[in-house]
């Protein structure tokens, strides 16, 4: 099993049986690793409707495998032509044979390219055929209830954004360290563009404030840890 980072929020799973996931699937972000694998997947999860996240969904999603995200995406990527896509919401979880995804909350707005509203935005909590559970933020700035997250999933591994601006910075993404709990953190959403200024650095300066044992692990574009 293996986890990728294809930068931005972009993140290939390999799971114990070979199912292929892509989380947040901009594949030609500036980060982007030429050789990032465009395909075919498994499963296809969307966090909201921004284009540095609806990416190339719906190219992916006509090579194949089942687009998960909230009910507005479903529709529109339906509506496009998407061959697959199961519309679900908040609180949820959609089971795949031994794979579950659990839509959690997010805390940022969700429009698409047109302007209009692209229903809530969420984050995700993937458990494999193994048990282990990751757990990705989308999009959001902190909230008190990535406590529950943390008690009711207990994700090892938590993918979480530090870039500020449009999403939390380290300062909050390491109280959402303490909160969650998870056994390691991989920081997202940062370095994309000036904007995104947040440091790996200054998370782990963060982290060691609250005395946690939460290993930071930042990947490369193209990088992969092992689960």
């Amino acid at each position: 099993m293996k986890l990728v980072f294809y930068g931005h929020s972009c993140f290939k799973i390999v799971s114990e049986q070979g199912k292929k996931i892509i989380i947040d699937p901009w594949l030609t972000n500036p980060l982007s690793p030429k050789n990032a694998d465009q395909g075919p997947y498994d499963y296809i999860l969307i966090t909201h409707a921004h284009g540095d996240h609806l990416g190339e969904a719906l190219s992916l999603a006509k090579k194949g495998g089942e687009v998960i995200a909230i009910h507005e995406i479903q529709q529109y990527l339906l509506k496009k032509g998407a061959p697959k896509a199961i519309g679900m919401n908040i609180g949820g979880t959609y089971r795949s044979g031994e794979i579950s995804f659990t839509m959690v909350p997010a805390l940022h707005s969700s429009s698409f390219p047109d302007g209009s509203y692209g229903g809530d935005p969420c984050g995700f909590v993937i458990t494999l055929e193994n048990g282990l559970s990751i757990y990705h933020a989308g999009d959001t700035g902190i909230f008190y209830d990535m406590k529950l997250i943390g008690e009711l999933y207990t994700p090892k591994i938590a993918l979480l954004p530090i870039g500020d601006h449009y999403v939390m910075g380290p300062k909050e993404a390491a109280k959402a360290c303490e909160l969650i709990n998870p056994e390691v953190v991989i920081p997202m959403h940062y370095g994309t563009f000036p904007i995104l200024s947040g440091k790996v650095e200054d998370l782990e300066k963060e982290v060691k404030k609250y005395g946690l044992e939460t290993k930071i692990i930042a990947l490369r574009p193209g990088e992969e840890y092992s689960l």
